[in-house]
């Protein structure tokens, strides 16, 4: 079973998509912010971390930069989740370390999809 680190503030996100994600048979850990989120991509090891780009404390994109900084975190995959799509929002994301992006309102199945082509390429 896969190991998700959700990073994301607003509690009813949280909820909905940790429920969701849960049901496919994936164990969910959350950050209500980027640092938090930083310090549990470091002590629980996710297999993957979804996170949203504007956070509190630690904005996404730094999170995101900090967890690729470090070696020991450097390899866990990451999906920007934001709902500011603007042009030039997903180079900015990956710029930062993001493996790959996706929008807000979340669209399940699509984000499933780049979620298990992650892990899966992980695996390789």
């Amino acid at each position: 079973m896969a190991k998700i680190l959700l990073v994301e503030d607003n509690e009813m996100n949280r909820d909905m998509l940790s429920r969701r994600l849960e049901r496919k048979g994936f164990e969910v850990v959350m950050a209500p912010d980027g640092q938090q989120g930083i310090a549990l991509a470091a002590s629980e090891a996710p297999d993957l971390i979804l996170m949203d780009m504007s956070l509190p404390v630690v904005d996404g994109w730094e999170a995101t930069r900090r967890v690729k900084a470090d070696d020991a975190t450097r390899g866990i995959p990451v999906i920007a989740l934001t709902a500011h799509a603007m042009v030039g929002d997903r180079e900015k994301a990956l710029d930062a370390g993001c493996d790959d992006y996706d929008t807000k309102p979340v669209d399940f199945p699509r984000l499933l999809g780049k979620i298990e082509l992650l892990l899966q390429r992980g695996k390789e």
